[in-house]
């Protein structure tokens, strides 16, 4: 996409749903490439209460957080979580098993 369209100020991105913040558990070997790669990044993890080495992830507000710092000036968050909605998404955390789900990406003509 670069490639075709270097500059991402004119980019529009959409992140849909997935693993929600409230519910997305991580260890330490999650955080620490993250926050050692940029320390800003620390605010999307919440310490798990009462769990050690346990955080909650923000996937979404990461992407979001990603996007901008590259120069994408648009960018829309679903807000739906795949566990917590389990009458609309697939989540093999949540289920155990797995469904199908897909993701698109393409550049408009200019």
């Amino acid at each position: 996409m670069r490639a075709k369209a270097p500059a991402a100020t004119g980019w529009r991105a959409w992140v849909g749903p997935g693993i929600g913040p409230q519910v997305f558990e991580v260890g330490q070997d999650v955080l620490d490439p993250f926050t050692q790669y940029d320390p800003a990044t620390a605010r999307y993890f919440t310490p798990r209460a009462g769990l050690s080495g346990k955080w909650l992830a923000d996937l979404a507000g990461l992407a979001d957080f990603r996007l901008r710092r590259a120069g994408v000036q648009e960018v829309a968050l679903s807000g739906m979580c795949t566990v917590s909605e389990s009458e609309r998404f697939f989540s093999y955390r949540r289920d155990g098993e797995t469904g199908r789900m897909a993701l698109l990406a393409w550049l408009d003509p200019v």
